[in-house]
């Protein structure tokens, strides 16, 4: 059952966006219900790297957007978009022994160079210690090797039911789309942030930052943002806001605490990236908030 949206948000002069991240199957703990299904097995397919109170936070915000839908000017849609063989993927590792790399497994370059780990070809040892030698001199992140996940094509890449669906009505309310921005095709690098990738390929700019998704954030007052997971992809892409919005003004930023949860082992990542969100001037809320009152106060 759906819930119309109305078409005309009322007369205001603050221009709201809403930036998604990665509101994908995989990082949904869905239940059984939910799941996909195979078509050429038959068995069902669950989410391969589900994050806890995901699945509430996609109906809360599905919710909220039911709600305020008609305040909206525009909203992104970024999309976590790999392939069976990516960096951060076990596909791409062996053990010194030949065996498969399990998932969550950290790597760092000291590892490769000492042969606990290596990629599967050995012709691409030299490019993956640059790449792991220059994500530790950034020291944001040690590489992560997660299950395969957001495979193009497949269940997992798919946004949750419930968020689509109002997604989609919101899109036909206002006779106007929803842009997506996939991130994370380059096998080489990984892309938590939707606008620049950890380590930058020089032959790809895609990886480059995304000046131009920049810009059209930028035009917003109000720029709420939610998605999964608080942990990682919303709070790189959050930094990388705070840092390169070219007007600046971080405290348009809204973030809606209650639809963003952590990677499990990661909730002490996702604390202090909210205070230092706070820090930088950007505001708090939930999903219960009077948006209104949200954006006339800023």
């Amino acid at each position: 059952m759906t819930h119309a949206i109305p078409a005309q948000r009322p007369a205001s002069r603050a221009r709201v966006q809403l930036l998604l991240i990665d509101p994908q199957n995989d990082f949904c703990d869905l239940p059984a219900t939910w799941w996909g299904r195979d078509a050429l097995s038959g068995e069902a397919v669950a989410p391969s790297l589900p994050v806890a109170g995901a699945h509430a936070d996609m109906q809360r915000l599905a919710g909220w957007l039911r709600q305020h839908g008609a305040q909206l000017d525009a909203i992104t849609v970024t999309l976590d978009s790999h392939q069976r063989i990516d960096i951060a993927h076990p596909g791409f590792w062996r053990t010194r022994s030949g065996d498969a790399v399990a998932p969550f497994t950290a790597i760092t370059a000291a590892q490769v160079r000492s042969g606990e780990y290596r990629p599967v070809r050995d012709d691409d040892v030299s490019r993956v210690l640059a790449y792991l030698d220059q994500l530790e001199v950034q020291g944001r992140y040690t590489h992560m090797v997660w299950p395969v996940h957001c495979e193009v094509g497949r269940f997992g890449h798919g946004v949750h039911a419930a968020l689509a669906e109002a997604l989609a009505d919101w899109q036909l309310a206002r006779g106007q789309a929803v842009r997506h921005v996939f991130k994370g095709l380059n096998p080489w690098t990984e892309h938590y942030s939707a606008f620049l990738a950890e380590v930058p390929d020089a032959g790809d700019p895609a990886t480059a930052l995304n000046t131009r998704l920049l810009a059209e954030l930028d035009a917003a007052d109000c720029l709420i943002v939610a998605g999964e997971a608080g942990s990682h992809c919303v709070r790189a892409s959050c930094e990388h806001l705070v840092q390169y919005l070219p007007s600046g003004r971080p405290e348009r930023l809204v973030l809606l605490t209650d639809c963003m949860s952590p990677v499990a082992g990661f909730e002490a990542a996702q604390a202090d990236f909210l205070q230092a969100m706070r820090a930088h001037g950007v505001r708090l809320a939930t999903s219960t908030d009077d948006l209104s009152a949200v954006v006339t106060s800023m």
